[in-house]
């Protein structure tokens, strides 16, 4: 009697490609096998091929005419029942290993792949091992991964616009976050940077959510102090373009405000301290030391008394400008000054402009974290890792909803450069990277990652990606435009999870990456439901199509596509611009539900 899972029989082998023939019992639709349903004879789907005492295991790539094998002479044996299948491991004995030691002989039978199957490939449930959805080809059958591979080998998730890449995000980071029992991970510690705002409802029972302009009770006001990012960066966001002259200058004045500060720190080496230590200094002060030689006269010829206007004195504090007397003709006094001068008007015009921007108060003016005029804060570094990285929630999202897209790549080459050089120097401590490790996941990845921008951010997830792995920091890449990241950043992902893209140049991207010569899987991209997604990869035993668990109502991102028929449709009510301007000008989407309530 011919078994319930027979398929067919091998017709033709050529590497890893395996030319399969129907049997004629066999239609392609639905199979019912000890009461559960199977798709048969779709692409995606598994074949067994048993060899005696242990199986081959392959994904059928191809199905039909255009898999019939070509060096067929009789030409009643080609038609349409045909299957290409790509070989990508066998089990010998109990154990599945990806790669095979031999092949499959002409006329071996080919079989359908039950559950019980993928219970042998699988194994049982284990600690390191989540589930995030089902085997789209058999919806009892679930599908899961490898977390200790996911985090530390890193991990691309990749979909057009509506393919439901928010939706994948939230639902795997709460099967990260939960066990199968629904017990909370007590340990678990992800990053999220969340550019457009859609998580921190979606994720608050699992989350602390740090927002630039926080809206509701559970937020919390978003502070990158800039003394803890990069310097060099910081100097050309506020001041631009410098000379080397004047560069060099600045950061001299920059060192040795650290170095005041530096006495009694924990950790801090004054004999090796540089600019990027992350000490606190005042950037009023700074500004201050700098904008008074640029300005100053002397009322005597040996530049001894500042020849200041009445009530000319500067200020630090406020950011005003010092006022003196317009230096005279040739010897004549006011004379100009000439010591310390780094002819850099332009500049500290400009960053006084910035200091003075309430936008970008959230780093120039971080709260507690902005030290006075002599660098010393309310709180500091500790106070702030704190923060982020210890507090009783598996996931800390920060909101950069908020942030001004020129400020946007830099903050987010700061908040990097924070976590991963805090990860990496403590590796060893129970708070440290190798201790408890941190996944980073960096939603619209396109944005500050680009193949062509020179920006810090790339720089810093570039290290992250190379050297991470050893130090307990992963990350997660989300995109809907893979072809426009960096490649070093995306070939380093050893996860990728597709779900649709229909653009010819991303497909390319996943096909690139395609391991195992599976390269009929990309061909289903385009038609790839909503939520669905190709798993492949380290973290997958094998490249499967999986239908991803959605989030429960009322915990899912808020990215749905607007009800355009029923908006346009329904009947005006009052509209009120004068609220949609206040919404604009306080940069908070929830202003205008909020003055409904007082109301």
């Amino acid at each position: 009697m011919t078994s319930p899972t027979f398929l067919g029989r091998v017709g033709s082998v050529a590497g890893s490609t395996v030319s399969v023939r129907q049997a004629e019992s066999v239609a392609s639709g639905i199979a019912i096998i000890d009461g559960r349903s199977y798709r048969v004879a779709q692409v995606g789907s598994f074949v067994r091929i048993p060899q005696g005492y242990h199986d081959l295991y392959g994904i059928i790539s191809e199905v039909g005419a255009q898999a019939t094998p070509e060096t067929l002479a009789d030409a009643r044996q080609r038609g349409e029942n045909w299957m290409t299948v790509q070989l990508v491991g066998e089990i010998v004995e109990t154990s599945f290993e990806r790669g095979i030691s031999q092949y499959p002989g002409i006329n071996d039978e080919v079989h359908l792949v039950t559950e019980d199957d993928l219970g042998r490939i699988y194994g049982t449930l284990d600690a390191g091992q989540i589930t995030i959805g089902r085997l789209a080809g058999a919806e009892s059958i679930p599908v899961r991964i490898d977390l200790d591979k996911l985090v530390t080998r890193h991990s691309a998730v990749l979909g057009s616009t509506g393919s439901g890449k928010s939706t994948t995000i939230a639902s795997l980071l709460r099967s990260i976050c939960q066990s199968e029992s629904g017990g909370k991970c007590a340990s678990a510690r992800i990053l999220l940077l969340d550019i457009h705002g859609e998580y921190g409802d979606a994720l608050k029972s699992m989350a602390s959510v740090f927002r630039v302009n926080p809206t509701g009770e559970d937020e919390k006001p978003l502070f990158v102090p800039y003394w803890a990012m990069d310097t060099i960066e910081l100097l050309e966001f506020m001041m631009g373009s410098l000379t080397e002259n004047a560069f060099t200058g600045i950061l001299d004045k920059i060192q040795d405000a650290k170095l005041a500060v530096a006495g009694g720190v924990a950790g801090v080496d004054v004999n090796a301290l540089t600019v990027n230590t992350p000490l606190p200094y005042s950037l009023k002060q700074l500004w201050f030391e700098l904008v008074d030689p640029e300005y100053k006269t002397w009322a005597d010829s040996q530049r001894t008394q500042p020849a200041l206007e009445e009530d000319g004195d500067g200020d630090a504090e406020t950011l005003k400008t010092p006022k003196y007397r317009t230096p005279g003709a040739g010897s004549a006094v006011p004379l100009m000054n000439q010591k310390n001068v780094l002819g850099i008007r332009r500049q500290l015009a400009q960053m006084r402009s910035r200091l003075l921007d309430r936008q970008y108060d959230f780093m120039l003016h971080p709260g507690d974290w902005e030290p006075n005029l002599k660098g010393k804060p309310e709180k500091d570094l500790p106070e702030l890792l704190e923060s982020w990285f210890g507090h009783d929630k598996p996931i800390t999202v920060l909101d950069l909803s908020g942030v001004p897209s020129q400020v946007l790549v830099r903050l987010i080459g700061g908040i990097l450069n924070i976590t991963y050089e805090a990860l990496f120097w403590g590796r060893n401590l129970p708070e440290g990277g190798r201790n408890r490790p941190e996944l980073i996941v960096m939603e619209e990845a396109h944005r500050y990652l680009g193949k062509d921008a020179n920006s810090p951010a790339r720089d810093m997830v570039q290290r992250i990606v190379k050297e991470g792995r050893k130090f307990g920091v992963g990350a997660m890449i989300v995109s809907q435009r893979p072809s426009e990241i960096d490649e070093t950043i995306l070939s380093q992902c050893g996860t990728l999870m597709a779900l649709r893209l229909s653009n010819s140049a991303d497909q390319a991207k996943v096909k690139a990456a395609l391991p195992d010569s599976l390269s009929g899987l990309v061909e289903t991209l385009p038609v790839l439901r909503t939520g669905e997604a190709i798993i492949m990869g380290e973290a997958a035993r094998l490249p499967i199509r999986c239908r991803i668990n959605l989030p429960p109502e009322g915990q899912r991102p808020s990215s749905e596509d607007p009800p355009v028929s029923a908006a346009w449709t329904k009947s005006r009510g009052t509209e009120d611009y004068e609220r949609l301007a206040a919404a604009w000008r306080s940069q908070d989407p929830k202003w205008g539900q909020k003055s409904k309530e007082t109301e």
